[in-house]
């Protein structure tokens, strides 16, 4: 799965988006702030995209579908990529609404023995920030005067080698030649690019427990920390 992340690297990511010649909108009032700890239920940057053309957005970070009548007690944070295709909260958007979700790297606890467990900074060794692969939804409230609201969940898959000992799940991490393709929702062979990470492509190296605390967003999230 992934739970918690951190991105602080907007300019990059807009730099990447340039070099493969995808241009895109910024949302009226988009606003952008460096997390190093960033929680579910929070606003994020996607890059949304819709009947060709790309958004750089927020969207709250658990998905809500269109079709609830009102706010959902479930709204995932994350998509099986097995499952995609027939679980009711996708398969609608599978095919129409893809994003990417910009990350400097993400966090994964490691279970070290009884209730303890262990966290761990996953990033990318090129140093380039990650992208997600995700789905997004607009959801109108009751309320025909409130605005829209933009939600989106990251995909993952099953964890390849590097990554098991941490956990058995990983997000999708699209490579930067596929982020087109990705973001091309509907067209053949998207599904192929749900895939674990190319071994040897990660770092992963252990962390302080304040990460933990979802309150604690200091830099220091991620700097290494030998486990006691």
């Amino acid at each position: 799965m992934c739970g918690r992340f951190g991105f602080f690297e907007l300019k990059f990511f807009i730099e990447q988006l340039r070099q493969l010649e995808l241009p895109f909108e910024e949302d009226e009032g988009f606003a952008f702030h460096p997390g190093y700890n960033i929680a579910p239920e929070s606003n994020i940057v996607t890059l949304l995209a819709e009947s060709g053309r790309y958004t750089l957005a927020e969207a709250h970070w658990g998905l809500i579908p269109h079709w609830a009548r009102a706010m959902p007690k479930i709204r995932p944070i994350n998509a099986r990529a097995e499952s995609l295709s027939f679980k009711p909260y996708f398969r609608h958007i599978l095919n129409r609404h893809h994003c990417l979700i910009p990350a400097s790297g993400f966090y994964e606890w490691q279970r070290s023995g009884g209730a303890k467990k262990q966290p761990y900074y996953i990033h990318r060794v090129d140093g380039r920030p990650m992208a997600f692969a995700g789905l997004w939804e607009s959801w109108q409230p009751v309320d025909a005067a409130a605005p829209p609201v933009r939600s989106c969940t990251i995909i993952t898959t099953r964890a390849n080698h590097q990554m098991a000992p941490v956990h058995d799940r990983m997000p999708v991490i699209l490579e930067p030649e596929n982020w087109r393709k990705w973001l091309q929702a509907g067209k053949p062979g998207a599904e192929i690019l749900l895939e674990p990470s190319a071994e040897g492509t990660l770092d992963i190296y252990p962390v302080s427990t304040r990460v933990n605390n979802p309150q604690y967003i200091r830099r220091d999230c991620i700097e290494h920390e030998h486990p006691t």
